[in-house]
This record gives C-alpha cells, sequence and structure tokens, in this order.
C-alpha cells in the first residue's frame, strides 16, 4: 500500500484544500467541481471521488461520501487527517414540516443522530450541532443567490426503506427535513475541532407520506424542480465557504 494514500478512501494523505463541499453522490461530485476554476480529480476509490480546484480564488475540495453515515464519516475523518478544517454537506433530503417545498434549501442547525454510527463514537446525549458561522454563512450566501430557504434542525436516520417501525417520534419537534449523513458530519467536526455545517435540497414530502411513496414506487427525486434546487445549492455551498474563509474565522471560533 503505498504510504502517501489515506488507507479506506485512497486520497492523499496531505494536502488537501483546507475548505470542502461533501456530496452523496460521486456525479454530483464531479458536477459540483465543475463550478470550479482549474478542477482537477483527485481521487476515486469506491463511493469516494474527490476533486480540487478554486472557487473565486479559494482552493477547495470537492468529495462524495456515498449513502450513509458509517461509510460518510470515513471520508470526513481522512479528509481532516489530509488537511481539511472547514465542511460544508450539500446534499438532499424530505421536508418534515408544512410550507418546505420540493427544490427549497434547509440549511441545518443542529441534527438529531439517529445515523447509526456516532452512538459508537459519543454517548447519545451529546448535540450534533452546526458551527455557528457555518449557518449564517450559509444563510447569506442562500440570501444573496435568492435561494428559497428554511433554517431549522433536521433527522439524520439510517434507515431509507420503511420498516416494521414508523418514522415516528418526532410529531410537533419541529423538525425541518430528514437526510441520512449529516450528524456524522457534524460529530466528526466536533471531536476534531473542526467547522461545519450543512445545506439540504428538498427532493421529497414529509416523512410519512415519503415513506409512502418509496414503498409505492412513487418517489422520485429526479425531477426539474429537484435539479433546479441542486443547481443552486451547489452555488450557495462554494459561496459559504468563500464567506467562511474571508471571515477570517478558523476551527474552533479562534482567528484563522
Amino acid at each position: 500500500m503505498p504510504q502517501d494514500l489515506q488507507p479506506l478512501t485512497r486520497i492523499p494523505r496531505t494536502g488537501l484544500p483546507s475548505h470542502a463541499v461533501v456530496v452523496g453522490d460521486p456525479a454530483r461530485a464531479a458536477a459540483v467541481a465543475a463550478l470550479l476554476e482549474d478542477a482537477r480529480e483527485v481521487s476515486y476509490h469506491r463511493e469516494y471521488r474527490v476533486f480540487a480546484g478554486t472557487w473565486k480564488g479559494l482552493p477547495v475540495a470537492v468529495a462524495s461520501h456515498g449513502i450513509g453515515g458509517p461509510g460518510a464519516i470515513l471520508l470526513f475523518q481522512e479528509m481532516a487527517d489530509a488537511g481539511v478544517r472547514t465542511f460544508l454537506r450539500f446534499g438532499t433530503a424530505g421536508a418534515m414540516r408544512p410550507g418546505v417545498a420540493d427544490g427549497d434549501l434547509v440549511i441545518a442547525e443542529a441534527a438529531v443522530r439517529d445515523d447509526g454510527v456516532t452512538g459508537q463514537l459519543l454517548p447519545p446525549e451529546y448535540p450534533a450541532v452546526a458551527a455557528p458561522e457555518a449557518v449564517l454563512a450559509l444563510e447569506r450566501a442562500a440570501r444573496e443567490t435568492a435561494a428559497p430557504y428554511h433554517r431549522g434542525i433536521v433527522w439524520t436516520r439510517a434507515a431509507f426503506q420503511p420498516g416494521l417501525i414508523p418514522l415516528t417520534g418526532y410529531e410537533g419537534a419541529g423538525l425541518a427535513a430528514i437526510e441520512m449523513e449529516l450528524s456524522a458530519l457534524l460529530i466528526t467536526a466536533s471531536l476534531r475541532g473542526l467547522v461545519a455545517g450543512g445545506v439540504l435540497v428538498i427532493d421529497g414530502v414529509n416523512a410519512d407520506e415519503l415513506a409512502d411513496d418509496r414503498a409505492t414506487g412513487a418517489y422520485d427525486p429526479h425531477r426539474e424542480v429537484v435539479e433546479t434546487g441542486v443547481a443552486r445549492g451547489a452555488v450557495v455551498s462554494l459561496e459559504a465557504l468563500r464567506l467562511l474563509a474571508e471571515s477570517g474565522r478558523g476551527p474552533g471560533g479562534e482567528e484563522g
């Protein structure tokens, strides 16, 4: 095994840009990287596809982490080892409260840790919280690009397909969206002293209806309204990274 590569993701051990956008789909990583100047593919192993380039002068990495927290957290850990200090997850989600429409963005303030992995790293009482500066940067970028957005707590849930256990337990809690990886990123950031946040594009309706749609085959995340939201979200994510770098605030709140 070459010693200059990380063992699981096969990314370089060092030298990645300090700011990164992480997504689930390798094809989406390529699409986001296409917005960068001087983009190049750094590595592609399993679901982990990594690019590097610049966004308005800021060196940026874009990487895919696949589906689910256990695999995603491996990428986050090895990217942190390779030099990334600020992460923004850009993904898709189902809406959990009224008024959150398909194609809208949800900027996560925190996440429910139902991810299937972080309970083996920290006690369940420990919160998965986005860095306040990441939330504010994402909100500012959404406003400046006229992207419809909402803020709130999201539910990171390991299971995608419905089973015998219904999607219940958080009625009336005001959750904004449901997705599969964000809490793994936020806990990684807390353990490593990193800055992390997330912005999600809504590709379905509320959790109960979404479960029914998945069971019947009616769930379709490939509609034009979702594609439009994804295009907006890619720009918002990159611009939020630039704002974070411009602010001069480093991990842990210190001046970078």
